[in-house]
């Protein structure tokens, strides 16, 4: 199996053993529950500063077959955990990472990284963990899996219906990452897998390999995943691909070259194993036309942060520019002074701003591709200048390599400025005349992650994204109003969608609680009201009821049942509650006040105002005295359906739909949990005319 090179038996040890014949430093893997190191086969991993040799990398002895079986079979453990189960197990890992950070900063720096520079690998990656655990506990119940459809009828006398059902793949999922991002790139793909309820077993880049692995070590000391819910493999993944079953997929991070000559290995074609690639791709950034001098500016930092952010080592940084015809000399003068003053060099040097790369290959690799964007371009500053200083005792042994920019003047007739990528801190100007002739040369990208429009005005705004958005995966939209608070054009965010078409990889890392159902099953069933009642744990319309003489609100937690309703009395709306409501809340809006504009609306008479519906339903259905109801928790899928008129009479169906324990953070509050209520309000023709959900907090009697 190919070694990921771009961007993108076993014994009992401590991690980063000592060979005693090397005394170098070999980084084990960790799989089926042990720090495995091999004996041979090592890959020799160099400082990106000093040059000198830092650690040894192998997969060597690994059965990769026990890898994913191991995984399958202990790690799957995590599925039979709730979702808030997961998600609180992710919040406290990530306290435990940000508790070892400094460790993990001192580590960053043989990669080249600055300290700003590493903040996003390791502070962002475990802001994404908190995030993605945040994300789950305010928008899924605390089950097993997740149900998609309130109830879908499919007979006349709704005895026979459906709704899809997302449950956890039976399988393992395999993270191919990237050396630019050792640790968020890690962390961005565990966290909704396990969110999910899938083991991962992760394989970092060899280069950056010691970070990945020393965030591992953390987690496994942790305890806090079951055993196999996690998996290291530091080298190679040898025959890994041919273990791979139907359940299982795959993620991959990196070269579009590398990425698709895994995606076609016959295993994955054979058993339809889903594959999520994010490859290079050529990220634009576009200058609209008549931007004023302030909005040049905003254009120019922007190009300059993604240039020397992780030296340009971001699969998101810009790597072609486009500005209007008129502006292009006033822009490339800006940029350049601008990069003047840039200082690369040793990271841990105090007035460097631009580290190294990652690796003299890396260097290598930049260096070629510059070749090839100076056959369709000029270079105006940086390149493989001899004369270029470097921050950096010994700049020779280092892989520095300085901030690049270079103009291409005739970009319709180019060909390597579209579908180049130097991986460092390099970028293209380009000029364009017209926004058709923009969304052309975008379009020459063939797909990309992220594309940055910097404007005045929304003067041309939809037009230039009804001609890109299909190319991209993100577009980051840049004025003065919203740089004020922009996270920029190369951050993702784990409540958006991470990837790209075409050249991009075609897959979708991140998007909040869409990239935890990627590691599911849709599965639609189908049954009476009563059974899907029973495998969703939620009330379905139609299914059993329960009625006593006890009123619900008077039951704790416990003792709710699902499908328990109450039955209220009724209420007639007067004219005298249409008007002292309108009194009362301000809205005097015709429909309800005015008889004359009323009549000729196709109502045909005043209503009454929905919201006064909603409240005096709540009347209906409240029981009054103190109970175990502590409070009421929110309100959901409000619809109006019908009206309500002067005379008409109401009455309310409330039904306990879900029940939802919620975690004791407070010793000292009493156990509680979230009810939802299925409410139906219906008229004296047994008409419904407003449903919607409330949410209670209600008391337990026990902790569970």
């Amino acid at each position: 199996m190919l070694e990921h090179t771009h961007e993108n038996g076993s014994s009992q040890l401590q991690p980063q053993q000592q060979d005693s014949s090397s005394a170098m430093t070999i980084l084990p893997s960790y799989v089926y529950g042990t720090w495995h190191k091999a004996n041979t086969d090592f890959r020799s991993v160099y400082h990106a500063v000093s040059g000198e040799e830092i650690y040894l990398v192998s997969s060597q002895g690994i059965d990769m077959q026990k890898v994913l079986t191991y995984g399958k079979q202990q790690g799957s453990a995590i599925a039979q955990w709730t979702f808030h189960q997961r998600a609180n197990a992710l919040k406290q890992i990530a306290q435990i990472l940000l508790e070892k950070k400094e460790h993990f900063y001192a580590l960053a720096t043989a990669t080249g990284a600055t300290r700003k520079d590493a903040w996003i690998d390791i502070e962002g990656g475990i802001q994404t963990l908190f995030a993605y655990s945040s994300m789950v506990r305010r928008e899924l119940s605390d089950e097993k899996i997740i149900t998609e459809d309130s109830w879908i009828q499919l007979s006349k006398h709704n005895s026979f219906g459906a709704k899809h059902i997302l449950s956890p793949k039976a399988g393992v999922a395999v993270h191919i990452n990237a050396f630019n991002f050792p640790i968020w790139g890690m962390l961005e793909k565990i966290a909704p897998t396990l969110l999910a309820g899938v083991p991962c077993v992760v394989k970092p880049a060899t280069d950056g390999a010691q970070l990945t692995q020393a965030v591992v070590q953390a987690i496994v000391e942790s305890e806090l995943l079951p055993n196999g819910a996690l998996q290291l493999i530091c080298g190679q993944t040898a025959d890994l691909f041919d273990y791979l079953g139907p359940q299982d997929c795959v993620t991959f991070t990196g070269s579009a070259h590398t990425g698709q000559q895994l995606r076609q290995h016959p295993n994955l074609n054979k058993n339809s194993i889903p594959f999520s690639m994010e490859a290079d791709s050529v990220n634009s950034a576009i200058l609209a036309p008549d931007s004023s001098e302030a909005t040049v500016d905003l254009f120019v930092r922007e190009v300059l942060r993604e240039m020397t952010t992780k030296a340009g080592q971001k699969c998101t940084a810009i790597r072609r520019a486009f500005v209007p015809q008129q502006l292009l000399s006033q822009v490339q003068e800006k940029l350049i002074a601008k990069l003047s003053k840039v200082i690369t060099g040793d990271p841990t040097r105090e007035n460097t701003s631009m580290g190294a790369l990652a690796s003299l290959k890396q260097k290598h690799d930049v260096t070629e591709k510059v070749e090839q964007l100076a056959q369709d371009a000029d270079i105006i500053f940086g390149g493989h200048q001899a004369n270029f200083e470097f921050n950096a005792a010994h700049p020779e042994q280092g892989a520095f390599y300085p901030p690049t920019l270079l103009v291409c003047h005739k970009p319709a007739q180019a060909q390597y400025v579209h579908n180049t990528e130097a991986f460092g801190p390099v970028c293209t100007l380009m000029p364009y005349h017209s926004i058709d002739e923009l969304g052309d040369l975008v379009a020459r990208g063939e797909g990309s992650l992220v594309a940055s429009i910097v404007k005045d005005n929304d003067a041309n705004i939809e037009n230039i994204v009804a001609k890109i958005a299909a190319w991209h995966g993100r577009l980051h939209i840049l004025d003065q109003e919203s740089a004020k608070e922009s996270t920029g054009h190369g951050s993702p965010l784990p409540h958006l969608v991470h990837g790209g078409p075409g050249r991009a990889g075609g897959g979708e890392e991140l998007g909040g609680i869409r990239a935890v159902k990627h590691y599911m099953q849709r599965t639609a069933i189908q049954g009476s009201p009563n059974t899907l009642t029973q495998v969703t744990h939620a009330w379905t319309v139609g299914a059993h009821i329960n009625e006593d003489r006890v009123h619900p609100f008077k039951k704790s937690f416990d003792e709710l049942v699902i499908g328990e309703r109450l039955l209220t009395a009724r209420r007639t709306v007067t004219e005298a509650d249409v008007v002292n409501f309108a009194c009362l809340s301000g809205d005097h809006f015709y429909a309800h006040t005015d008889k004359i504009a009323a009549a000729e609306t196709f109502f045909g008479e005043r209503v009454a105002h929905g919201y006064f519906i909603v409240s005096a339903a709540a009347g209906l259905f409240v029981d009054a005295p103190k109970g175990p109801v502590i409070a009421n928790y929110g309100m959901d899928n409000l619809r109006f359906v019908e009206p309500v008129k002067i005379g008409d009479s109401i009455q309310v169906e409330l039904t306990c739909k879900q029940k939802t324990p919620k975690p004791q953070k407070d010793p000292s509050q009493a156990p509680h949990g979230v009810v939802v209520w299925d409410i139906k309000v219906k008229n004296q023709r047994n008409e419904l005319v407003a449903t919607y959900d409330i949410l209670t907090l209600v008391e337990r009697a026990t902790e569970q």
